[in-house]
This record gives structure tokens, C-alpha cells and sequence, in this order.
């Protein structure tokens, strides 16, 4: 009887420490969650004194960025467009380089030489991004006025380039991550074919591993969307409406910065358009974000 009661006892304290620890996770799972809808209630929370005072058609049509000034303006393009230009010239150096670099390590380079290769790949990742924008001050402007005599010292091609170097280790990391993950006997059916490598690699992996490499791109269109320090340092903070990467420009990142370092009082109109600025970014990142969602769940469906 003892024996049972014992038992028992100890059923019981096994099932009290098991709902113990699922509730832990629960709330750290329900942290994040809380996190995220408390900096989205704090943008809009803050924004909507900013949007009684500007219309929204004004914040979105007018040309023309200049909240600090005595004749202040509020349209947000400037800031989207610039924000969309260095991401577009970061794109297209980090989404061909890192999809190259992934498909290499994984289906062509040596056991050994991906095991050097990669964390060296990954220590990019690790440089502190106002490094990166002297680097593109420093080093990549001085080489581009060498093809471009009359490339400004501030520009967007000179942040938006480095910008995509240093995105590389991000995609080319979790695509490569994607491409590891496709069972051996996919492979193996496409060399049973008579494909090449090469045709396996690119007409059967990568299609394959689709919905995790798009969750690289993603990745790696949220971080340049939201880096400051490159473009706050290489681009040269000048709220101008140009699709131009060869003129200076600023991004909405490089514009929080640029006020936070100010001496603005709480609540005054320059104040909240940090704000709405913070709100306009969020939600450029929610649209790419849902484009990879979708993206990833098509081509779940066909492959």
C-alpha cells in the first residue's frame, strides 16, 4: 500500500513539475508575441498626435522632408525612397552572391574547406555595422569616383554595396542551411537521370529548398531595411525624393538617428515624427515579410 502511495506521489509530482515547465515556455513563447504588439501599440500610440496634425495624404504625397526646419514639410517619400534604393542596390549584390555562395558550399566544396569556409562567412556577420559604413566612406566612395569623376562624397551606391556585402553571411547562411536539409535520395533520383551536378544543383536542390532560401531573402531584406549606421554614415543624411543611387539620400533609420541625437522637447510635433517614421518602417517590413510568407508557402504547394 505504501509502495502504491509512493508511486502515486511521485506520478503526481512528475505531472506538477511537467505543467511547471510547459507553462516557462508558454510564456517565453508568449514574450515575443508581447513584445511585438507592445512596440506596435507604442508606434501608434505616439503617431496618432503626429497624423491630427499632418493629414495623411500630406505625409504621403508631399515631396518633400523637412520636419526640423522653420518651414516644415512632412511627406515620408524622401525617407521611403531612399530607404528603397539602398536596399535595391544591396539585393543585388547579396541575393546573387549569397544564393552562388550557398549552393557552392553546399553541393560543391570539400567537407573541409566548407568547415574553414563558413564560420569565417558567418564572422562577417559579426563586424559592428559603423565599421562597415566607414569602410563604404573610406574605401568604396573614393574607388567608385574613380568610375564616376563626379560621384558625390555621400551616395547611395556606396552604402547600398556595402550594405549588400554585409547581408552576404545572412542569406548565403540559412540558404545553404535550406539546400543541406533536402534529403540525399532527391539528389541521387537527378544523378539516376543522368543530370550533372551542376543541373542538380540548380534544377533540383535549389527549387527544393525554395521556401527556406526565400526566408534568406527575407531575412536579409529585413536587415537591409532597417540598417542605420551604413547609410547614416556612407549616404550622407540628406532627405532628397531621388530613385538616383548616385546622389546622397537618407533613409528612415539614418532619420530616427538623426533626431534621437537632437535636443527635441517630449511631445512637440519634430518629436512624434520619429514616430511615424518608426511606424511607416514597421510596416514595409510587415508587406516584405508577408511577400516571403507567401512566397515560401507557394512553393511548398508545387515542390
Amino acid at each position: 500500500m505504501n509502495g502504491k502511495n509512493h508511486r502515486l506521489a511521485h506520478s503526481h509530482t512528475r505531472h506538477l513539475r511537467e505543467r511547471l515547465i510547459e507553462s516557462v515556455l508558454l510564456l517565453a513563447a508568449l514574450s515575443s508575441v508581447a513584445t511585438t504588439f507592445a512596440i506596435v501599440a507604442i508606434l501608434c500610440y505616439e503617431s496618432i498626435p503626429f497624423f491630427r496634425k499632418v493629414p495623411l495624404k500630406e505625409f504621403l504625397t508631399d515631396s518633400q522632408w523637412t520636419p526640423l526646419f522653420d518651414d516644415a514639410h512632412y511627406g515620408i517619400m524622401p525617407l521611403v525612397a531612399g530607404t528603397l534604393t539602398t536596399t535595391a542596390v544591396a539585393l543585388l549584390v547579396a541575393i546573387p552572391m549569397g544564393t552562388v555562395i550557398a549552393i557552392y558550399l553546399s553541393e560543391f566544396a570539400p567537407h573541409r574547406l566548407r568547415e574553414v569556409v563558413k564560420p569565417f562567412l558567418e564572422l562577417l556577420g559579426a563586424v559592428p555595422t559603423v565599421v562597415f559604413g566607414y569602410f563604404a566612406l573610406g574605401v568604396v566612395t573614393p574607388l567608385l569616383q574613380m568610375i564616376y569623376p563626379d560621384l558625390s562624397g555621400f551616395n547611395m551606391l556606396s552604402a547600398g554595396l556595402v550594405m549588400g556585402i554585409m547581408i552576404i553571411p545572412y542569406i548565403s547562411s540559412v540558404s545553404e542551411d535550406a539546400m543541406r536539409a533536402v534529403p540525399m535520395h532527391i539528389r541521387e533520383g537527378s544523378y539516376a537521370m543522368g543530370a550533372t551536378r551542376f543541373q542538380t544543383a540548380t534544377r533540383v536542390v535549389v527549387p527544393s529548398a525554395f521556401s527556406g532560401i526565400a526566408a534568406a531573402y527575407i531575412l536579409g531584406i529585413s536587415r537591409a531595411v532597417g540598417e542605420t549606421m551604413i547609410v547614416a554614415v556612407a549616404a550622407g543624411m540628406q532627405p532628397n525624393l531621388t530613385w538616383n543611387p548616385l546622389e546622397p539620400a537618407a533613409t528612415i533609420s539614418a532619420y530616427i538617428v538623426q533626431v534621437c541625437l537632437g535636443d527635441l522637447p517630449h511631445g512637440s510635433i519634430g518629436y512624434q515624427t520619429i514616430f511615424a517614421a518608426g511606424l511607416t518602417l514597421m510596416l514595409m517590413t510587415l508587406v516584405f515579410n508577408i511577400a516571403g510568407y507567401w512566397l515560401k508557402k507557394r512553393f511548398r504547394e508545387v515542390y
